[in-house]
């Protein structure tokens, strides 16, 4: 058995849209331990797009906006895997149509469909599931590495992050009345994702974050994949309602001398 013993347990994983995904590098990682993943995607679309990329592996599709598609997957899945020791919840969408506007501007359907894809999509995915969840399931989800810098890109989706990151604690409450299953979350840094890249000026704050991180190289997707799996595993039993902070030294770094300078070079006239 491997180190994660992960051999043999069933993983459900949402979220994948193309190899770029975090998702997608948790299932070839947990698949490489030995487990197996199930697929889930948004739309047959999508499906059809990934059947080359993931192989034999199921793929379902459930759209996590509609209450009675998540139901409808329940149904199905519980036909198809007796037991679920796993779920990966990457789902996060936000609307930056409009582009980049202060924070105080955002609109009530913009802030709400964004709650409700990011953050309650887990609860309702979490409570849909929970019967076909085994004693000591591993439930994660993938977040961001701080919810308080007030990035004027990312705008509205960090309180919504927020969100998701307190949701860990009482969702972990709620499900000890009847199990062990743990709620934690991949907390990484800025990624080299087809997501990320929607964001309005995401590519020079990903620039800034090479500059910043000691190692003086971006977190690759791979990095948060592993601490994922580790969450997954029963090697991580300990860790419970976490935020799992991957972000290879950032935090700890911001008043590097040379970054400093740099920035001050810049505002030179």
């Amino acid at each position: 058995m491997s180190f994660l013993q992960l051999e043999g347990k069933t993983i459900v994983i949402f979220g994948v849209a193309n190899r770029k995904s975090v998702a997608y590098h948790i299932g070839r990682t947990v698949t490489e331990s030995g487990a197996f993943p199930v697929y889930v995607v948004r739309s047959e679309t999508r499906k059809e797009q990934l059947q080359k990329l993931l192989g034999d592996h199921p793929i379902y599709v459930c759209d996590v906006e509609h209450p009675e598609q998540i139901e409808s997957l329940r149904d199905t899945l519980s036909k198809e895997h007796s037991t679920i020791d796993g779920v990966v919840h990457s789902i996060a969408f936000a609307d930056y149509e409009e582009g980049p506007k202060p924070f105080h501007e955002t609109s009530k359907s913009q802030f709400l469909r964004a709650v409700d894809i990011s953050c309650y999509s887990l609860i309702s995915i979490a409570n849909s599931l929970k019967d076909l969840l085994s004693k000591n399931a591993s439930v994660i989800t993938v977040s961001i590495s701080t919810t308080t810098m007030a990035s004027e890109n990312y705008g509205f989706m960090a309180p919504v992050k927020a969100a998701l990151d307190s949701s860990l604690a009482f969702l972990t409450k709620s499900f000890s009345n009847f199990s062990q299953v743990r709620f934690n979350a991949v907390g990484p840094s800025l990624l080299k994702t087809s997501a990320s890249a929607g964001i309005p000026g995401y590519v020079d704050s990903y620039l800034f974050a090479e500059k910043v991180i000691p190692r003086g190289k971006a977190l690759e997707t791979q990095e948060a994949a592993n601490v994922a799996a580790f969450l997954l595993s029963p090697r991580s039993s300990g860790i419970c309602a976490q935020t799992v902070v991957v972000d290879a030294g950032m935090r700890i770094n911001y008043f590097d001398n040379d970054v400093i300078k740099s920035s001050l070079r810049e505002d030179t006239p």
